[in-house]
Order: structure tokens, then sequence, then C-alpha cells
């Protein structure tokens, strides 16, 4: 436990990124929040099901919050908003009742009917419903508001008024940023129509902004109608805006693809007398290929996809790592992550306050980091599952208990789950790519050396005791380095490029039936 005032301390000059971003509230209020707290926001899109960008943008806005806490006392809530009000543009691909859905076009989210028939009152209630419980399922501490909601009990209809009252100057910031075609039917005000329950996207009049009237065509008649209490919604970059302003929101970050949308936003905000809030504009995550992830192409990895392989901790990490760099979310840096998240973890106990702070675990586990007890690493446990060929776990918790003969699946839950992990992960991804090649002379001569130096030890030998006749028999014989020994070790025989620890994957294997590996690999 890292004592209250070291800990305040060290904080406050800390470079790891959430104290960094949270030093930003402190100089926003240098005496204090003005309004007794300090409001954190991130945004949703109903119209699909939530994803990994839903889960970044929350989990690192409270890693920002928790950052903040370790600094002041000040009171603070995260708002998790949906934009329910939303006009269906599209039919999203895959959703039932297709017709049905078509026929809503243009409609607010949250008046399209349910197509699941679960009993939800709409289409973005159902995906709301989804995105609560995916937040839930995080434990994430949160503060839900569906834009419906807010819209419609009159929230908003202060700062609406203000819309009005300056829609001269909020056109003057759009325009200039729309194509020539654009602007002529452009308007901040997207109004309800009467007639067919759309989000019209017409030009507008304002009638009487202290009333909240707007005058505007619907199917060729002259419509006068109130915006206040769910009679319109706005464009996106002065809903934003709006919202900035009537939740008096502090902080939101968001992608480096709506750097526009936050510039405009926050000359808006200006324009209605409040100050942006803070934030700032994360990389966005690559495929394989070094491609924007799409949702429509569906080229990236699914939240469901990384926890079908590895631990959600994992995720949370890989997600705090350089949130302002360019980083690839494919299937192969999945073992990477975990291998990286269990070195931090084990690292933390002893390690200073300064470096704890600096560790990514701290702000994975918003400072109440859980003990390491993970006595194999997630790599060794892929090799045993790949040269042990079986995906019965008995056999494998056999394996394990030669090396860590305390451990069991009652007092390591934690590694039974990773060796289901490592089992799912080697049948997807590693059991059609393995590929054994026949060793060099040079190769066959180093193995027969090690087969020889194993033969002399106990069965019963520690990593620390075989890692060193590896080495000894890699500085032996001719290799231009260890590095080409320990390569020849992995392709011919575990059948990859890369691999463990071969002292430790010895131990764990046995050295019975690593000596069985090598005469294979001799045998070709």
């Amino acid at each position: 436990m890292i004592d209250p005032a070291e800990l305040r301390e060290a904080a406050r000059v800390s470079k790891a990124w959430p104290y960094e971003e949270a030093r930003k509230l402190l100089k926003r209020y240098p005496d204090g929040p003005p309004a007794g707290e300090i409001v954190f926001e991130t945004g949703y899109g109903p119209s699909g099901l939530p994803h990994l960008g839903t889960f970044q943008e929350v989990a690192r806005t409270l890693m920002v919050r928790h950052a903040l806490a370790e600094m002041v006392d000040w009171p603070s809530r995260l708002i998790a908003f949906s934009d329910d009000m939303d006009g269906m543009r599209k039919v999203p691909p895959g959703v039932p009742h297709q017709d049905m859905m078509h026929e809503h076009l243009d409609q607010p989210l949250s008046r399209v009917p349910d197509p699941y028939g679960c009993g939800h009152k709409s289409y973005a209630d159902h995906n709301n419903h989804l995105l609560k419980q995916f937040l839930d399922r995080f434990g994430f501490d949160y503060e839900f508001l569906a834009s419906s909601d807010a819209y419609g009990s009159g929230r908003f209809d202060a700062t609406l008024r203000a819309v009005l009252r300056r829609y001269g100057e909020i056109m003057d910031v759009m325009l200039p940023t729309l194509r020539e075609e654009r602007r002529r039917t452009y308007s901040p005000v997207l109004p309800i129509s009467p007639k067919s329950g759309k989000v019209l996207q017409v030009p507008v009049e304002v009638v009487d902004a202290e009333a909240g009237l707007v005058a505007f065509e619907d199917e060729g008649e002259r419509i006068v109608q109130s915006i206040l209490s769910g009679g319109a919604k706005l464009q996106w970059k002065v809903d934003w805006a709006m919202r900035w302003v009537a939740l008096g929101v502090d902080y939101e970050m968001a992608g480096k693809d709506l750097i526009d949308s936050v510039v405009q936003s926050s000359k808006i905000a200006r324009v209605l007398g409040a100050r942006p809030p803070e934030g700032f504009n994360y990389e966005l995550f690559l495929d394989e290929n070094g491609e924007k992830i799409s949702k429509t192409r569906g080229n990236g990895v699914t939240i469901d996809e990384w926890l079908t392989y590895a631990p959600e901790e994992s995720l949370a990490f890989y997600i705090y790592r350089e949130p302002r760099k360019a980083k690839q979310l494919s299937f192969g840096i999945i073992p990477k992550a975990v291998d990286e998240y269990d070195q931090f973890l084990a690292a933390y106990p002893t390690q200073e306050t300064a470096k704890k702070l600096g560790n990514p675990v701290h702000h994975i586990h918003a400072g109440r980091v859980p003990e390491a007890r993970m006595p194999i690493g997630f790599p060794l446990l892929l090799n045993l599952v790949a040269v042990a060929s079986t995906d019965d776990k008995a056999l494998l918790w056999g394996f394990v208990k030669r090396h860590v003969p305390e451990a069991s699946p009652e007092t390591h839950p934690e590694l039974d789950r990773r060796i289901d992990y490592a089992l799912a992960y080697f049948r997807d991804f590693i059991a059609g790519a393995l590929d054994h090649r026949a060793p060099t002379e040079m190769e066959a001569a180093a193995l027969r050396d090690l087969d020889n130096r194993l033969a002399a030890l106990p069965e019963t030998a520690d990593a620390e005791t075989i890692q060193a006749e590896v080495y000894e028999v890699g500085k032996t014989h001719p290799f231009e380095s260890l590095r080409d020994w320990f390569r020849a070790l992995y392709e011919t025989l575990l059948g990859t490029s890369q691999g463990p620890r071969m002292g430790s994957f010895i131990a764990l294997y046995g050295i019975a039936n690593s000596r069985k590996l090598i005469a294979e690999a001799l045998a070709r």
C-alpha cells in the first residue's frame, strides 16, 4: 500500500499519461472546480453494438479520472452518453426485419422499433441496454444518459435557446467548413417532422429564440415548431458543443479522426459562452496490414474475440500503452500483451512509488493492484500445448505440476483459465502454422551435445540449471550468435520462429520428453 501523502506528491510529477491529462484539469481550475465536481464524458452512437472503441474510450477516461483522484480530493463523475436521437440514415446489415427497419429510415434511433423483439422500447433502447451491460461487465463507474431522455425532459432546453440566440454566429463557424452544395441546405438544427417523425435535414428560420420556435418546410408545408423538449436535435458538431455546455463537461477525449470535429465544436462552445473541455486525440488502431480498422469491413479484433484468447486485463493493458501511437490490433499481438501484462504485474510490488505510478497495472486496476500469481508465462503455456499436442487439460496440468508442484486448478484458478486461453489460441492460430524443419549438420551436432548434457541431469533439474547447459551448447558450437542457436531450437523442436526461455520450457515439459523432441528433430 502506497502512503497517501507520498502517492499524491509522486502523482503530481509523474510522466505517466493519465497524470499528464489530469494535470490539465488542475490547471483549468487552480482554485478547485467552480461547479463543485469535475465532469468527464464519453460518447457512443447506438446505431450498432458496443465495440472496442467504446471500451478504450471509457477505460482511458476512467484512468484519467482515477489519476486526478490521486492528486486532489475533487468529486467527479463520468457520463456515458448515447446519441440515440440521431436519425437512422441506413439500416445496419445483419439486423433482423430489414423491411421494417427500412420503413423507419431517418427516424430517431430512439423511435425505431426494436427488431430483436426482446421487449425494449426501441432499437436504440436495445443497444443502450447492451451498452450498459457491456460497461458493467468491466466494472466501470459511470452515469448513463441517453440523448432522447436529455432532449425530451427539457434538460437541454436552456442551451437550445442559446443556440437559437447565437444562430448566426454558429453558422459563421460551420459554413466555411462545408462544400458549396451543402451550405445551401445546412442548418445547425434538425427538426423532427410532425408528419413523418423523421429527423429532417432542411434549412430553418429562427422565429422566436426564447420560445424555441423555428420555421421550416415539411412536405411542401411551412411548419412553425418548438425545438424544445424533443422537438428537434442538433447537427453532430453543434450537438457535441451543446452537450458540453449543458452538462458542464470538463474532459472528453476523442479519436484522431475527430480532430476537426473537436476544433469546430470547441469554437461553438465558446460562441455559447462556455469553455470547451480538456482532452486529447488518441491514435486509431490498425489491422495487421497497417490499415485503419473499420466496423463495416470487420478487419479488426472484437472485444469478445480478444476475450476468447486472453483475460480482460491484458486488453486494458494493451489499450493503456502509448495512446498517441497508432498500434496494430490483430490476433498476433495477444500473446505478447498477456506476457507483458504479467511482467509488469510481477514487478509492481518491489518498485519504488514513482515507478509504480508509471507501471500500466497501477492504472489498469485503479491503484488496487492484485497479487501476481502466475507461475508460468503465457508464451510458455502456448509452447507446452503445441508440443504436447493435446486438448486434455488434466494432462497439461500434469506438466504444470512438474514445474510448479504446489499449483492446482483450485489454488491457481487464474492459471487454469490461462490454459483454456492457450488451448483456444493454439487451436485457432498456431496448429496449422507449425513447421518443424530439419536441422543443419552444425545444428544437429549442437542438438546431440544438448541431448547428452540433458541426459546427465536429473529429471528434477531446475530451469536455471538447464538454461546454463543450453547456453554452454550455444557457446561451444560455431553459431554466429546465441540468437541463431535459440532460433534453431525453436524451428527444429517447436516448429516456430520464436519461442520461450528454453530452460523453463524443458523444466516444464520434462527432460525425458524434451530429449524425445531432440530425437525427432535429428531423425528428420
